[in-house]
């Protein structure tokens, strides 16, 4: 995510302690929340895609996703 979108999240974020935030902020606010969680989510899987678990005795076996 771009530094401008995490720095927006931040000053709203403290705007949000100092006053109530305007719809259209709240709207914004919301908009650039879903944006951040996706990107980390999906930062978070690749690091679960390339993790291995590797057995007492010597087994190297990629992390399985539990259904």
């Amino acid at each position: 995510m771009e530094n401008t979108k995490l720095n927006r999240i931040n000053e709203l974020a403290k705007l949000a302690k100092e006053r109530e935030l305007t719809p259209e902020e709240r709207a914004e606010r919301d908009v650039l929340r879903k944006e951040y969680i996706a990107e980390w989510r999906r930062g978070a899987e690749q690091v679960l895609e390339n993790t291995y678990i590797i057995t007492p005795d010597g087994e190297k076996r990629k992390l399985q996703r539990k259904k």
